[in-house]
Formats: structure tokens, C-alpha cells, sequence
């Protein structure tokens, strides 16, 4: 038997904050077993890449990854792990093209990395995809700043949007148990802000209670002492009920934020994709939302080049984020994937088109970030601390309408903050994404 007490195990994420939740919790097996967990994946003895697969360019960076870490087999490194959506999703693609790693695991095999590394370490490479036990796992390991963390509600999706390959790697929308979430946000430690994730939150408990229940876990998280406040992300837009918008009006511990992946909005474009909905459909639930929240900030992906998507369509796109005037938006050129229904589209369109139209979209909204964030020159704004920006020589934080990594910060001076501490910051500067200031009782 091998000691594995006597091994440092270093994990690379890739992808998703889904992926960072699964991750922490491998993290969690490995440091019950007793290993030494390291930062430094030059010392590692053991490495396990979490990988995505949702796009070729993931794919790409996660084939990448495991290559760049197979080179430090020559110095500490004697056994190398792949996890995650690549091996659930192409093991039979790689398993003998990335014959660099010694053992695969997939999405739910984590339970089995001892047996399969044990196996490695007595010379023959790992095939355990689909052999794990799936059983809930609410133990983790966090790997977020200590005052925020992710909880991952559900897996999986019954969406069958034509672009995208989840339900093929993740399979069928799974809600967790509600209690067993509860204890692992107990679990958690002081939060100032738990932000809930998955492919579809708004659908959570449909497939295991009967009925939608992200209302009931709101209700309940938000009684936790330790929990400060709680940010939805990827709410779908047909899931978004009246009950829903009453729980985040009047739950003071809700922040005022909502993310609702759009993808686009036109009505053709919309029916290709399989999404349900249509642009008089997305402004009629943005305009409610916004009559029952005024202070609400919505934020939305789009796709870009879908097949057979028309100039004038991409115009109508810029035309419907001037009409919204959503507080922050990310865009992305349609990605052609194997194994999806938009694959075999006629109409599919050159990459420097849809590159340009990206381009396009992201310069629309740019203007109107630019005109929200104008706004609040002179004003104060409720900011947590995530930390110091050493480059910029200040602290950086967000406001509400902000989640972390992919909107845009807030950099302030102050005599001190203290990461996760929220301050009032007088805001005198804006650029297209970010905003300046200071702390009242700064001085120079």
C-alpha cells in the first residue's frame, strides 16, 4: 500500500466557478486522507487537473495544462490526474493520446482517486471514468478569498440548448438535497456573500421535490448567521416567477443582482438555439423586474454568429442592449461543437465575422457601462474588500451590481480596509468597466 500521507498533491481548476465548488470538494477527500496539499505545483508529487470541456478552446487549455505539468516529471512529479468534463465527455479520445497522465477520473469519480492512484503507483495507467460512487459530497476545501464562496445547488441540465454539449458531459438536470446544501453552507464558515451557481438555478428542486424550490433555499440560507448575504447567477429567463422576484425585493439578505443568460434576442435566432422565449418576451420580464426592483442590476451573456445569423440581426442585438441598458453583459462568438445539434447547421459563419460582431457588442455595451457608471460620480457606494491591487497601489472591491471575476471592481485608497469588510466609497473617477475613490476618512 502506498502512503499517501507522505505525498503532496497539487489541483489545477479549469473553467467554471461549478468546477472550482467540485474541485474544493476533491480537495476536502484528499486532506481527510491526511495529504499535504500544495500551492507550489513544482513540489507536488502527485497533480490533478481539473479540467472543462465546454468549448474547443477549453478543450485546448485543458490538453495544454496537462502537457505543461507532465514536464515536471523530471524533477518532483511522479503521478499526474485527469478530472473533470474532458475525461467524462472524450476518455476514449485521450485516454491513449495523453498517455503523459496516469489516471482519469470523471465528473462524479472523485471518491475513487486513492484505489485508482493506488493502481498507478504499481505501474498500469487509470481508466476510473464512470466508476465513481455520485454519492453528495458537502465537505470542501475553499479556494475562493475567505470571505466569499461559491455553493453549487445542482448538476447537469435538461435544456438541450443546440450549441452546447452540458447535458452531454454533466447528463440531466440533478438538484441537491436541500438539507445536505444547508449543511454544507453551515459548514462554510463566516460568508460575506455565498453566491449560488449552477447550470440553471431557477429550476432547482423541480426534479426532486416536484416543484421549484429556489425560493424555499433562498428562504432558508438566508436565515444562516453565517451567511452575510446571498447573489444569484444563471437564472434562466422562463424560470423567473412572480414569487421569485417578491423573494429578492423584500429578503434584505438577497442581493439586489440578478444574472439571466439571454443569448440573444431575436425571435429566429432564439428558436435555432432551442431557448425558450422571445425579445418581447425578455423585455416584458426585464421591464417587471425593474418595476419591482428599481435598484436591480441584470446581467446577461449573448452568443454572436450563431449560424445563419444575419447583419441585420446582429443590429437588432446592439438595438436590444440599448433598449435594456443591462448593467454588465459578457459576449462570445458561437463556438461550432461536436456532438451538438447547431453543429450540422447550414449558414455556419466565418470566424473574423463573427470576431468583428463580438466586437461590435461589446463596443454597444461599453457605452452604456460607461454611461451607468458616470452616474455615480460624487455619490457614495457600499463596497466589500477583496483585497489589494498591488499594480494600481490600492485596495479593489465591488459594489452589488458586481460579482466576482467577471464584472467590473472598484479601487479605492483608504487608511486601511480589511478584505471582506464592506466601506463607503466616494466614487470620483470611471473608465468603461471600473470605477474610483475613496474612503472618507482618507488621507493622503
Amino acid at each position: 500500500m502506498i502512503d499517501f500521507t507522505q505525498k503532496k498533491f497539487g489541483i489545477i481548476s479549469l473553467g467554471c466557478d461549478k468546477n472550482r465548488v467540485d474541485s474544493e470538494k476533491l480537495l476536502s477527500i484528499i486532506k481527510d486522507k491526511g495529504c499535504a496539499i500544495t500551492d507550489d505545483i513544482t513540489s507536488a508529487q502527485i497533480i490533478v487537473v481539473n479540467t472543462c470541456a465546454f468549448l474547443n478552446e477549453s478543450r485546448k487549455e485543458a490538453v495544454e495544462t496537462v502537457l505543461d505539468c507532465a514536464a515536471y516529471k523530471s524533477e518532483n512529479l511522479e503521478k499526474l490526474v485527469i478530472t473533470g468534463c474532458l475525461p467524462q465527455k472524450y476518455v476514449d479520445e485521450t485516454f491513449d493520446a495523453l498517455n503523459e497522465a496516469d489516471v482519469f477520473l470523471g465528473v462524479n469519480d472523485y471518491d475513487k482517486i486513492f484505489e485508482a492512484l493506488e493502481i498507478a503507483y504499481h505501474g498500469n495507467r487509470v481508466n476510473s471514468v464512470g466508476k465513481g460512487g455520485n454519492e453528495y459530497n458537502p465537505r470542501r476545501i475553499l479556494t475562493t478569498p475567505q470571505h466569499y464562496a461559491y455553493l453549487k445547488i445542482s448538476d447537469g441540465c435538461n435544456n438541450r440548448c443546440t450549441y452546447c454539449l452540458i447535458p452531454k458531459i454533466r447528463g440531466g438536470y440533478t438538484s441537491y438535497p436541500m438539507e445536505k446544501l444547508i449543511e454544507e453552507a453551515e459548514a462554510l464558515g463566516e460568508v460575506s456573500e455565498l453566491i449560488l451557481v449552477a447550470q440553471d438555478v431557477t429550476r432547482y428542486g423541480i426534479d426532486l421535490y416536484g416543484q421549484k424550490k429556489l425560493k424555499e433555499i433562498l428562504q432558508k440560507l438566508t436565515t444562516l448567521v453565517n451567511i452575510n448575504s446571498v447573489r444569484l447567477l444563471y437564472c434562466y429567463p422562463d424560470m423567473i416567477d412572480d414569487g421569485l422576484i417578491r423573494e429578492i425585493r423584500d429578503n434584505k439578505k438577497i442581493i439586489k443582482y440578478l444574472d439571466i443568460p439571454l443569448q440573444h434576442s431575436e425571435d429566429r435566432i432564439l428558436k435555432l438555439m432551442n431557448r425558450k422565449g422571445s425579445r418581447s418576451e425578455y423585455l416584458n420580464l426585464i421591464k417587471k423586474i425593474r418595476e419591482s426592483i428599481p435598484e436591480i442590476a441584470i446581467r446577461s451573456t449573448f452568443i454572436a454568429g450563431f449560424p445563419t445569423e444575419t447583419e441585420e440581426e446582429c443590429e437588432a442585438l446592439c438595438s436590444f442592449l440599448r433598449e435594456v441598458k443591462l448593467d454588465n453583459c459578457g459576449f462570445f462568438a458561437y463556438s461550432k461543437e461536436p456532438d451538438t445539434a447547431a453543429y450540422n447547421l447550414k449558414g455556419q459563419i466565418a470566424y473574423s465575422v463573427k470576431r468583428k460582431r463580438v466586437k461590435k457588442l461589446y463596443s454597444v455595451q461599453r457605452e452604456i457601462s460607461e454611461e451607468k457608471l458616470k452616474s455615480f460620480i460624487n455619490k457614495k457606494l457600499r463596497v466589500v474588500c477583496d483585497g489589494i491591487n498591488y499594480e494600481k497601489n490600492c485596495f479593489e472591491g465591488r459594489a452589488f451590481f458586481s460579482a466576482p471575476d467577471i464584472d467590473g471592481k472598484v479601487f479605492f485608497n483608504a487608511n486601511n480596509a480589511v478584505q471582506g469588510e464592506y466601506y463607503d466609497v466616494l466614487i470620483n473617477k470611471y473608465d468603461s468597466y471600473d470605477l474610483y475613490g475613496t474612503t472618507e476618512d482618507y488621507t493622503l
